[in-house]
């Protein structure tokens, strides 16, 4: 026998045309919209007097939502958690790097439980490591004609200003063009298996805004170590050059008038390019972290590596508000503040790290130089790796700070781009 409703307060009803089922533990009706002739919605069905005769279970694939008993088999085979068949290029961890010495973090005490003297350690390893990096990144803020009539919109907020100062994604779309979206997450997906890049034997260029933390590194690997490796493997030609190979000597004479045969590149490279937007370096991991041997080679490891990346986020402590400071703030929409990330809870970041928990070594300002410092060297590491594999990467401002304090872009271009590519 299905249980019955809780007993609603002595006043106030449900919505017209919505659930009469009161939900306790939110004191308030149910807001699902209910079929014609009917009180509650098919999930509270089971609570109305005149289904009690039909019993609702949890469903076993995921039991925050239940089904009626006698629809279960028909059920499971739409259920939105059932598993589904896994797509061609997704193979398992293929992006992921080693587990070596992931067991060690497992070990580890957070930043405010270490002492004055393992502190102070830490952070003079840090400043040693970052000797002669340049911490003064070249500013290069552009944009895109296509923005322009979208930014001067005087209908938008601060929230649509500040993302399209930062993309042209869904801006630069034609009729003509090809698109398709792939719902994968970035460890387990293999470019070279993906149809329009396998038969098309195309170059890619790998585009990110904001990728969170571990995101970048196993993005990087995607597209170097999976991708380009792999094309590199099976010695293929560009889509152009096959055209051109396939052509009469008439007609490659035609097309040099018409199009200069500069377009077709000396030497092909799978990856043409990487642009990422760097974001949430706290959130990195050392297993999938690309810049493993830049750090051993300065005497770090997987310890040090997970201490300085939950020190990156004191690069931007300055933000954070008390709570008598932020009681007397104005609340603002979440896409208003000015966060270091465009997908952080309450706008303002609060880490276990926080100042009040540190040993009292260090003002704001020492904080912030040293997170910053944390960012550098891992960015470094990444700068390292694409050095290694035959790329010309960079580090750069793309937007001001006041749209978003993440504001480091990393650019590479393959080492025997032309200087009209690379300008």
């Amino acid at each position: 026998m299905a249980a019955s409703a809780p007993t609603p307060p002595a006043t106030g009803f449900p919505a017209e045309g919505r659930c009469g089922y009161f939900v306790e533990k939110k004191k308030r009706f149910c807001r699902m919209v209910v079929a014609a002739g009917k009180r509650f919605c098919g999930e509270h069905a089971g609570a109305a007097e005149e289904e009690n005769t039909r019993k609702r279970i949890l469903c076993p694939l995921d039991p925050k939502h239940t089904v009626y008993e006698d629809q279960l088999a028909k059920h499971l085979k739409k259920c939105n958690a059932r598993e589904k068949p896994k797509p061609d290029f997704f193979i398992q961890d293929i992006n992921a790097g080693l587990t070596d010495e992931t067991e060690i973090l497992e070990q580890l005490v957070p930043i405010s439980s270490l002492s004055e003297e393992q502190l102070e350690n830490l952070i003079k390893k840090l400043r040693k490591a970052s000797e002669g990096l340049n911490s003064t990144l070249k500013h290069h803020i552009m944009s895109h004609p296509a923005l322009h009539d979208a930014l001067n919109d005087p209908n938008n907020g601060d929230s649509a200003t500040k993302h399209l100062k930062q993309q042209v994604d869904g801006k630069h779309r034609k009729k003509n063009s090809v698109f398709e979206r792939l719902q994968i997450d970035i460890q387990h997906l293999c470019l070279n298996k993906i149809p329009v890049l396998r038969e098309g034997k195309l170059p890619v260029v790998g585009i990110g805004k904001h990728l969170c933390g571990v995101a970048t590194d196993l993005a990087l690997r995607c597209l170097i170590e999976t991708y380009a490796a792999s094309c590199e493997e099976r010695n293929e030609e560009p889509l152009a050059k096959r055209i051109k190979n396939d052509k009469t000597e008439k007609e490659i004479n035609t097309l040099a008038k018409e199009r200069n045969e500069n377009i077709v590149p000396e030497k092909w490279t799978p990856v043409a390019g990487i642009v990422i937007a760097l974001c949430c370096h706290h959130r990195c991991d050392w297993r999938h972290y690309v810049g493993k041997e830049y750090f051993r080679t300065l005497g770090l490891g997987a310890v040090e590596f997970h201490y300085f990346q939950r020190m990156s986020s004191w690069a931007t402590c300055g933000m954070r508000k008390t709570s008598l400071e932020t009681s007397t703030m104005t609340t603002q929409p979440k896409g208003n503040q000015k966060d270091d990330e465009e997908h952080d809870d309450g706008g303002y970041r609060i880490t276990d790290d926080s100042a009040d928990s540190l040993p009292g070594l260090l003002t704001v300002e020492e904080k912030k130089k040293i997170g910053h410092l944390c960012k550098l060297l891992i960015d470094q590491g990444r700068v390292k790796y694409l050095q290694q594999k035959g790329f010309s990467p960079a580090l750069q401002y793309y937007t001001d700070p006041l749209v978003s304090l993440e504001n480091v872009l990393l650019t590479a271009l393959p080492n025997h781009s032309s200087p009209e590519t690379t300008a």
